[in-house]
């Protein structure tokens, strides 16, 4: 799971409003999240999930692993909810890319897989039909050959001082751009051998550093790959597997 300072920044300047955020703010917004994404594994719920099962239906590809993520509602530290929440409204927090946790644009790329962790009372039935109302109206931002590719479950115990909450968890393309702007200002640097010999009076190779950055840019390059693919290039034999059951 992918979190950067600078997207967290962003969350407590623009989102929360804070004019001076600390260490702590952002560690507040973290730790929300980890803990909306492994509540199903400490609390009861009606449909519930462990990291095996995020594992299986979030990595279509071995060597796309990296995922985004998002919670809602965002929150500073100290504050409680000032009124009701309902699942439509979680949903479209969830989903917004004001709310992920890393400087990526879900906008820009394609959803492989996803999934959706909501924590309170709340029907199943009514969290089922958001998931299918966004990928409705978001189909140009899933991609077709995954089928049933965004999977829910729901825990009956919110966070304290919430009455219900999300957590979100996606495997877009488009986390490429973080990879991209990494890669640009390793190049810058290594072209001109800036800190090299740090490492290289330590043991390490120079080729070690170019091998690195050929992995990132073949990384990269697997994604736009999925990006660009249509079902169409998949033939039944080649379909990646579809998500197993939820039960």
């Amino acid at each position: 799971m992918v979190l950067d300072n600078e997207a967290l920044y962003d969350i407590c300047f623009r989102t929360l409003k804070l004019t001076n955020p600390s260490f702590g703010d952002l560690n507040h917004l973290i730790s929300a999240t980890m803990s909306g994404v492994t509540c199903c594994l400490r609390f009861p719920g009606q449909l519930n999930s462990d990291l095996r099962k995020l594992a299986v239906n979030l990595i279509p590809f071995p060597r796309l692993h990296f995922f985004m993520v998002g919670f809602a509602p965002l929150t500073s530290r100290g504050s409680q909810g000032y009124r009701a929440l309902t699942v439509p409204e979680l949903t479209q927090q969830m989903w917004d890319a004001k709310n992920m946790m890393c400087a990526a644009d879900p906008r820009h790329g394609r959803y492989l897989t996803a999934s959706a962790m909501f924590r309170g009372k709340m029907s199943t039935k009514e969290v089922d039909e958001q998931m299918i109302n966004v990928q409705n109206k978001n189909s140009s931002y899933f991609v077709e050959w995954i089928p049933n590719n965004v999977k829910s479950s729901v825990c009956d115990i919110p966070p304290v001082g919430l009455t219900m909450s999300s957590t979100f968890v996606g495997n877009s393309t488009s986390i490429q751009e973080m990879f991209r702007r990494v890669s640009e200002q390793f190049t810058a640097m290594f072209r001109r051998k800036a800190f090299l010999h740090w490492y290289t009076s330590e043991g390490m190779d120079e080729m070690e550093f170019t091998e690195a950055e050929s992995n990132m840019n073949d990384l990269v390059a697997e994604y736009q790959q999925y990006q660009d693919a249509t079902a169409d290039e998949y033939d039944d034999d080649e379909e990646p597997a579809a998500a197993d059951d939820q039960a």
